[in-house]
C-alpha cells in the first residue's frame, strides 16, 4: 500500500489537476476515475487514481466528451476517428493563423528597416486576428451603464444567479452585434423547412451527438438548426439546456468545442455544470458573470483564485437539480413579473 502522504483529498487533488471540486465528483459520477475510501469514508486521490485523473483531464482538453472519454478509457475506438479529424482541423486552423501572425510580423520588419514605424494598432493586432467588437448601455437592472464586449470568443458562456439579469444582457448582445440571432426558450425546428442542405447538415450533426449519447429532442433539433443555419454572424441562446437531459448537453457542448477557432460565435446563458465545466474551458472560450448584486457584467477567467470564478462556480448546478428547479424557477418569475 502507498504511503499516507502520497494520498489527496479531493480539494488537494483538484489543485493538482487544475480542475474544480465539482468537475472531479462529475469524473467519479461517470465512473471515470474511482476514489479509495478511508476507514472513516473519506475520499482519497492516491497515485493510481490521479493518473487516472490526470488523463481524464488530457482527454477533456482535446475536446472529447464525457461519454468519448469513457470509450477511451475503455479501449473502444468507436467515434474516435472523427473526434481525432475535429482536433486536427482545430489545429490546422491555428496553425494557418499562426503562419499568417509570422508573415504580418515579417512585414512590419521589412517596412521598420525601410524606415516606416508600425501603428499602434497593428502592433496590437499581432497577437490575434481581429474579433467582434459592440459597446452598449446595459439595461435594466443596470440602469444604464456602459458594456465593452471587448473578446468575442467561437462560445461565450453567460452566467449568474437567479434574477441577475443574464437573459437581458443576451439579448442586448443579440440586438447589438451585427447580424446576431437570439434562440429563447420556446423552441421548436420549424426552422427544417428552409430547404434540404440546412436539414442535412442538421441530421449530420445530429447522428454524431445520438452517437455520443445524445437524446433526440425538438429541442435539439432547435438548436442545431439555428447552429446550422446559413446567413447569421453571431447567436445567442438562452439556458442553452433548456430542454436537454444530461448526455445530451455533454455531447452538445462537446460539438460545439469541436467547430474550432474561426467557428461563428455562440453566446449561451446557462447555470447547468454538464454545459460549463470549469475544468475544460479552453482558449476558444469566454465566460461573462453577471454579479448577484446587479454590478456590471464582468469577464471571469476559469482559473481557481481568479476574481469572480467562486461566485460563477455557486451559480452552476447538475443537470437533475435544474430539473428539478425549473418549474418552481418558472412559478417565481411569473410572480415577480406580475408585481
Amino acid at each position: 500500500m502507498n504511503a499516507p502522504g502520497k494520498f489527496l483529498n479531493p480539494s488537494d487533488a483538484a489543485k493538482q489537476l487544475g480542475v474544480s471540486v465539482k468537475a472531479l465528483r462529475l469524473y467519479e459520477e461517470r465512473g471515470l476515475v474511482t476514489p479509495m475510501r478511508t476507514a472513516a469514508g473519506w475520499r482519497a486521490f492516491g497515485p493510481h487514481e490521479m493518473e487516472r485523473a490526470a488523463e481524464v483531464v488530457a482527454l477533456r482538453a482535446l475536446g472529447f466528451s464525457l461519454t468519448q472519454v469513457q470509450r477511451v478509457l475503455a479501449g473502444d475506438s468507436h467515434g474516435l476517428e472523427q473526434a481525432l479529424a475535429a482536433h486536427q482541423t482545430a489545429l490546422e486552423t491555428q496553425r494557418q493563423q499562426i503562419a499568417q501572425t509570422v508573415e504580418n510580423v515579417r512585414k512590419l520588419r521589412d517596412e521598420l528597416a525601410h524606415g516606416r514605424a508600425p501603428t499602434i494598432g497593428e502592433l496590437a493586432h499581432l497577437q490575434a486576428p481581429a474579433q467582434l467588437f459592440a459597446a452598449f448601455d446595459l439595461p435594466w437592472p443596470w440602469g444604464g451603464e456602459r458594456f465593452e464586449l471587448r473578446t468575442v470568443k467561437p462560445l461565450n458562456y453567460i452566467v449568474g444567479p437567479l434574477f441577475s439579469g443574464k437573459t437581458k444582457l443576451a439579448k442586448r448582445i443579440a440586438e447589438t452585434l451585427p447580424n446576431a440571432a437570439f434562440i429563447g426558450l420556446d423552441r421548436t425546428h420549424a426552422e427544417l423547412d428552409a430547404g434540404d442542405a440546412l436539414r442535412a447538415r442538421v441530421d449530420q450533426a445530429l447522428a454524431w451527438l445520438i452517437d455520443d449519447g445524445a437524446t433526440r429532442t425538438d429541442a435539439l433539433i432547435a438548436l442545431l438548426a439555428a447552429l446550422e443555419s446559413d446567413g447569421l454572424d453571431a447567436l445567442v441562446v438562452d439556458m442553452i439546456e433548456q430542454g436537454l437531459d444530461e448526455p445530451t448537453q455533454h455531447a452538445l457542448i462537446a460539438h460545439l468545442r469541436r467547430r474550432g477557432a474561426n467557428a461563428r460565435p455562440v453566446f449561451a446563458t446557462t447555470r447547468s455544470c454538464a454545459i460549463l465545466d470549469l475544468a475544460s474551458v479552453g482558449a476558444n472560450e469566454a465566460i461573462i458573470l453577471c454579479p448577484a448584486n446587479h454590478s456590471p457584467p464582468a469577464h471571469v477567467t476559469p482559473h481557481p483564485g481568479a476574481p469572480g470564478y467562486e461566485a460563477v462556480a455557486t451559480c452552476l448546478a447538475s443537470p437533475d437539480v435544474r430539473a428539478r428547479t425549473q418549474g418552481v424557477i418558472a412559478v417565481r418569475g411569473a410572480e415577480l413579473a406580475r408585481r
